[in-house]
């Protein structure tokens, strides 16, 4: 019975293994580690004997020359002086070395400030062989261009490969977003197992090697049963520093890679990089199965030349997998912005309208989130889990855009929802409130099929803590619950081209409504001179008419017939209403025109005086005036405060048809809202039971000389008090409306001091006139 390990075992462990300094060699050839200019041998391999037929000993601490003769030397420091070899492996010529002759195949590459030279019995083809392993290449380039999908491009390559290389099994293996790896693609001798669709788990290829493959795009081990070949340095200072043999294709394979090969029975090895945009999108991994299985160079150099070419066209082939679908998503998103624009709201353009939100991503339900809003379309969590999951987002995810195909493992309270929000898509609309687009997909119950158990991914002999990698590769397998389906990178940045969109919209919306403002308000300035000044000159003559017809009457009565002093009489009262009109008008370009005075006010003081002037109407008219509670103190300009009472309480008064009538003064503190000074905010309502004002005249009235009324009804007048009204309101930054129900009173409600949050906090009692909700 085994034991257990005092510490936690596992094939991470390879993340700290130093495998690029191995301080050993694959024996089927020789390397060599120089020092420059002068070309002396630092390190050699052990196993030169084998193949120079001189011990390394003799070579140590020797030129270079001591082993090739002048005319190759000049050769090999020619190649050196005109070719990049820092970090990159070059093949420079083929000579012949040793006694008797061999030749051998010289590759060179600089590392860490020393020159490595590998040389390895040449076996290149003659020029048929190499015509044809040529033609082979562009074959398998030119069939990978003419695929149409990923998964018939890796179909394509792993065919082509074991065409080229002769190795019992090629798979193409693509890295998952969690590190995994599974087998997409697989040409392989009849009589063995099929590894397709299979996953394997990050651990069985650690960070190192990974690290190693980007750097070193083909890895050969041609005998999986090799002894190493240690690495003899000049001296014991030379010793104690190892060599880095990153880049060197000779480099010793880390043992525990070694023996995992031989569990899966293979007995010879090779892999070639494929990446996509400096990431490792995947490998293309080679097994021999049926003894060693030596590659001459050129066939490698073939190979890694394949590998850099298709590795450029597998952006393009997952992009031409989304073509269709991202072109679709492009023309609803166009659909979207503009309903978005027409409706000039951004949750009626998502929500409304044809197409929407939900037809926009393939997902099961859809939640607009913003400001107090939430909207959803098709299969969600209910709204409060919804607005609970925003603010999760909005305090623990910094990005803008969040995937993920599997929530219930990254925010566990949405487990029990996992039926339609397994999977999310989220993008922010901005950064300091949670105001979200979010995407749901339902659970997706998978069978995922392992080379192996992930669970076990190494074997502990007899109790040591040694690592070896697990004997068993039979396929295991696992259900996976509470995951979706995983979001395609089209979808992602589909959504992430929407967010973008929307802000730009927004950001439109508020330039040209900053523009009308400017312009309005220079429009605004423009009329208020004009009607100062036209009131102001039309006053002049129109007293000049007003006096004439009083002189006519009182000069010549005598001698005016009843008819000629009717009419006089009738151009008097024109006269007469003419100046009300321009009196009322000069008063309004007044109330727009001059600086407010801001002072602490005592509203119960200004109210008094107001009703004080307002007593003989009161008393005369019969209404009764209701104060229910002192009213509060506030930031305002005093006598115009004071003209908004006047105004209010004798429209009040002057549109009264009952029996008992009555007028209320009031107010409301608003909950949670303070005014430009950081004081309490509030409401004010005046209140009557008079005759009302019918919703669709509700704004009319507040225009400049519209009455709803003949002119002499209920004590006439000439429309302009609530205009001057609205404007002293508006002066103060706030806002005034009415609800009311005819024949049954209206309640008009303002607020002053920069405070517009009334109608939203009272939204319910206090219902906007229709424009503005």
């Amino acid at each position: 019975m085994s034991q257990e390990p005092p510490f936690t075992v596992d094939l991470t462990t390879c993340d700290r293994e130093p495998i690029h300094i191995p301080g050993s060699i694959q024996p089927h050839g020789v390397l060599f580690a120089l020092s420059e200019p002068d070309l002396t041998i630092i390190q050699a391999s052990a196993n030169i004997a084998g193949f120079l037929g001189r011990q390394p000993q003799e070579l140590l601490g020797q030129p270079l020359s001591t082993l090739l003769a002048a005319e190759p030397l000049a050769y090999l420091r020619d190649c050196l002086a005109s070719a990049e070899v820092d970090e990159n492996p070059l093949y420079t010529l083929t000579l012949a070395i040793g006694s008797p002759e061999q030749r051998f195949d010289v590759i060179a590459h600089r590392m860490g400030g020393m020159l490595i030279l590998e040389l390895e019995p040449s076996t290149q083809s003659d020029h048929a062989v190499a015509l044809r392993v040529y033609r082979m290449v562009k074959s398998a380039v030119t069939a990978c261009q003419h695929t149409s999908s990923v998964r018939e491009f890796a179909q394509t390559l792993a065919g082509s490969v074991r065409k080229l290389t002769a190795f019992d099994r090629v798979m193409v293996y693509q890295f998952q977003p969690d590190g995994t790896g599974v087998v997409i693609a697989e040409d392989v001798r009849a009589d063995l197992e099929s590894y397709l669709d299979l996953r394997y788990p990050a651990s069985d290829i650690p960070q190192q090697a990974r690290a190693l493959y980007l750097r070193n795009w083909l890895r050969l081990i041609p005998d999986v049963a090799y002894q190493p070949a240690p690495m003899l340095a000049i001296d014991p200072v030379h010793s104690s520093i190892p060599l880095d043999m990153s880049f060197a294709s000779l480099r010793s394979v880390s043992p525990i890679h070694i023996e995992y090969l031989g569990n899966m029975g293979a007995t010879a090895s090779m892999s070639i990089s494929l990446i996509k945009n400096d990431q490792l999108w995947g490998l293309v991994a080679c097994h021999h199965h049926s003894g060693p299985h030596y590659l001459p160079y050129d066939v490698r150099a073939a190979c890694e030349f394949l590998g850099h070419m298709v590795s450029l066209q597998i952006g393009e082939k997952e992009a031409a997998e989304d073509a269709a679908y991202t072109i679709a998503l492009q023309g609803v998103q166009a659909e979207l912005v503009q309903h978005m624009s027409v409706a000039n709201d951004v949750l009626a353009g998502l929500t409304r309208f044809t197409p929407n939100l939900l037809e926009f991503i393939e997902a099961g339900g859809v939640a607009v989130c913003l400001e107090d809003q939430c909207m959803l379309l098709g299969a969600t969590p209910p709204e409060p889990v919804v607005r609970q999951l925003a603010d999760w987002l909005s305090q623990e995810v910094p990005d803008s855009l969040f995937a993920t195909s599997a929530l219930p493992q990254q925010y566990p309270e949405i487990a029990p929802f996992r039926a339609t929000a397994s999977g999310l898509l989220a993008v922010r609309l901005a950064r300091a409130r949670p105001n979200y687009l979010l995407w749901f997909r339902p659970e997706v119950v998978q069978t995922v099929s392992w080379g192996g158990n992930p669970e076990k991914p190494v074997e502990v002999l007899a109790g040591e803590a040694r690592m070896s990698p697990r004997k068993s590769f039979a396929v295991w397998k696992e259900t996976v619950t509470q995951t979706a389906l995983p979001w395609r990178s089209c979808e992602v940045a589909a959504a992430r081209d929407l967010r973008r969109a929307i802000i730009d919209l927004v950001l439109y919306k508020v330039d040209e409504l900053s523009r009308l403002n400017d312009e309005l308000t220079r429009s605004n300035i423009e009329l208020d001179s004009f009607a100062y000044v036209a009131s102001h000159d039309l006053k002049e003559p129109l007293r000049g008419l007003h006096n004439y017809a009083h002189f006519l009457i009182e000069d010549y009565g005598d001698q005016i017939d009843d008819a000629g002093k009717d009419k006089l009489a009738t151009l008097v009262r024109l006269t007469q209403r003419m100046e009300a009109l321009i009196d009322s008008l000069l008063h309004y370009s007044r109330v727009g025109r001059a600086e407010l005075t801001w002072v602490e006010v005592d509203l119960n003081v200004e109210l008094a005086d107001v009703v004080a002037l307002l007593e003989p109407r009161l008393r005369e008219s019969g209404v009764e005036l209701r104060i229910p509670r002192p009213l509060p103190r506030v930031r305002a300009d005093q006598a115009r405060v004071r003209e908004i009472f006047s105004n209010l309480i004798t429209n009040a008064i002057k549109y009264n048809d009952k029996p008992q009538k009555w007028v209320e003064i009031g107010y409301e503190r608003i909950p949670g809202v303070e005014d430009a000074e950081g004081a309490a905010a509030y409401v004010f309502s005046v209140r009557d039971n008079g005759i009302g004002v019918p919703e669709e005249h509700q704004e009319t009235i507040f225009r400049i000389f519209k009455r709803l009324h003949g002119r002499d009804e209920y004590g006439g007048g000439v429309g302009a008090g609530l205009t001057i009204v609205k404007k002293i309101v508006e002066r103060h930054g706030g806002t005034i409306w009415l609800t009311s129900q005819p024949g049954e009173g209206a309640t008009f409600w303002f607020t002053l001091a920069g405070v517009d949050a009334g109608r939203q906090v009272f939204g319910r009692s206090v219902p906007a006139p229709k424009a503005e909700r």
